[in-house]
């Protein structure tokens, strides 16, 4: 009896599984929407994943952004709860010192081929831009931006040189972030350029060649997934990026930051308690700074 219906188990499994396979294989699908005419001459590329985000993501200020500009980024780590790891590093920056802060403007690029160069000025022929990126950017850039490259990383190739940076500074871009490398490092180290860092890869002397394929969607900058509109803060240690909705979050953050540490320092001063009970605060202080607030 016992073998009889292990016998049937299996059986039953078989023949389950069977079922199955012949209920998932060549399956029918509708057929794909054909894009509109045109729709490929649309100023930015288009993306399903943006379509789902973008009704929920809030504009962003130049006064937010303004008041970033002083927020650490170890403050912002603590803040961004699980997009602590949208944090890209190995970077080198142009204006040593200086804190880039703005909103994402994407693109992404690809080593050349004859194919792809002809379908890239078909695109910039019909689109009315400029097949070089950017040069598209210091035409289309706008206010606070902040030019965020996908080109290869370390093994990549070059973004642009002095010039097409003096295009993109002029549209009021807040500066660059190159996944990849850039030319005349002395020309962008120059005075003209304080207060717009590139943050880069490397540089040599190589003129560009790759090819624009997507403007204004998701790339891959060193690990992490940068999307359009997204902010952007970065210093010489590298760069943080995450979505527009926890901007306030980090705001209020960092003010509730600023005055625990303020009465931190002058507790430290007073030198009327140990360390350990200032950092981190003791519960009877922690009640102190309240009763203050």
């Amino acid at each position: 009896m016992r073998a009889a219906l292990k016998l049937f188990s299996i059986y039953a499994l078989l023949t389950g599984s069977f079922a199955f396979a012949q209920e998932s294989y060549d399956q029918v699908f509708a057929a794909d929407v054909e894009a509109p005419a045109g729709f490929m001459t649309n100023r930015r590329s288009y993306s399903a994943i943006m379509a789902v985000l973008n009704p929920g993501r809030p504009e962003v200020t130049a006064a937010q952004l303004e008041q970033l500009k002083a927020v650490p980024l170890e403050v912002i780590f603590s803040a961004v709860g699980e997009y602590r790891l949208n944090y890209a590093a190995g970077f080198a920056n142009t204006q040593p010192g200086e804190r880039l802060v703005g909103r994402a403007l994407t693109m992404r690029f690809l080593p050349p081929r004859p194919d792809l160069s002809r379908a890239a000025n078909v695109l910039a022929e019909q689109g009315n831009w400029d097949r070089r990126y950017y040069a598209r950017a210091a035409e289309e850039a706008q206010p606070g931006d902040v030019v965020v490259a996908e080109l290869g990383g370390s093994d990549g190739h070059n973004l642009f040189g002095d010039m097409g940076a003096t295009g993109i500074q002029m549209r009021g871009a807040a500066g660059v972030v190159i996944d990849g490398g850039m030319r005349d490092l002395t020309g962008l180290q120059d005075d003209r350029f304080d207060g717009f860092p590139v943050l880069h890869k490397f540089s040599d002397p190589h003129t560009t060649s790759w090819l624009g394929v997507e403007y204004n969607a998701p790339v891959r900058i060193g690990g992490v997934t940068v999307l359009p509109g997204d902010i952007v803060v970065g210093d010489d240690g590298g760069v943080f990026f995450f979505p527009p909705e926890l901007l306030e979050t980090v705001l209020e953050y960092a003010a509730t930051v600023e005055k625990r540490e303020a009465f931190q320092l002058q507790l430290l001063n007073d030198r009327e308690y140990r360390f350990r009970d200032i950092y981190p605060l003791a519960p009877a202080l922690q009640q102190e700074l309240g009763r203050q607030q």
